[in-house]
């Protein structure tokens, strides 16, 4: 990134992406959910069945955090905890058919949010961001560590 808009691209997007993430839309079912436990049950929902330290790893929390996380997620009735069928001693954490109504009106939400204020752009900015969609979707599988 030699340009001057080119080096601060990666605060613009930090930015934007911390400015989503804070607006996080409260919920009439089960009411407003902290960040931690709105990524915990995102986490749980993408990849239903990991063990509580595997859903610490993922989402760089100390084991203690998540615990407490994961038994708010409980009380509410988003996630049950289910022994593994190959190994009764291990633990492992799904969604509910609540916690999996919650989070897709989450994402719902935020989405919402977002188009909204995509729509508020005048049309040269709307179709550069439609124009750069396919950098955005290589550069979120980048910055998570997954396939390209």
């Amino acid at each position: 990134m030699s340009s001057a808009a080119g080096r601060q691209l990666p605060v613009i997007l930090r930015e934007l992406a911390w400015t989503i993430h804070k607006r996080a839309p409260d919920r009439a079912g089960v009411g407003p959910l902290p960040t931690t436990e709105v990524a915990l049950l995102k986490q749980i929902v993408d990849a239903p069945g990991c063990t509580v330290s595997q859903l610490a790893t993922a989402l760089g929390l100390h084991q203690p955090n998540a615990s407490g996380a994961l038994r708010v997620l409980v009380h509410r009735g988003l996630v049950e905890r289910a022994p593994d069928p190959a190994d009764r001693r291990t633990i492992r954490v799904i969604p509910t058919a609540l916690g999996l109504t919650e989070h897709e009106a989450i994402a719902a939400g935020w989405a919402a949010d977002v188009a909204d204020a995509i729509a508020e752009l005048d049309s040269a900015h709307r179709d550069a961001l439609e124009a750069a969609s396919d950098a955005m979707v290589q550069l979120t599988l980048i910055v998570r560590g997954g396939e390209r």
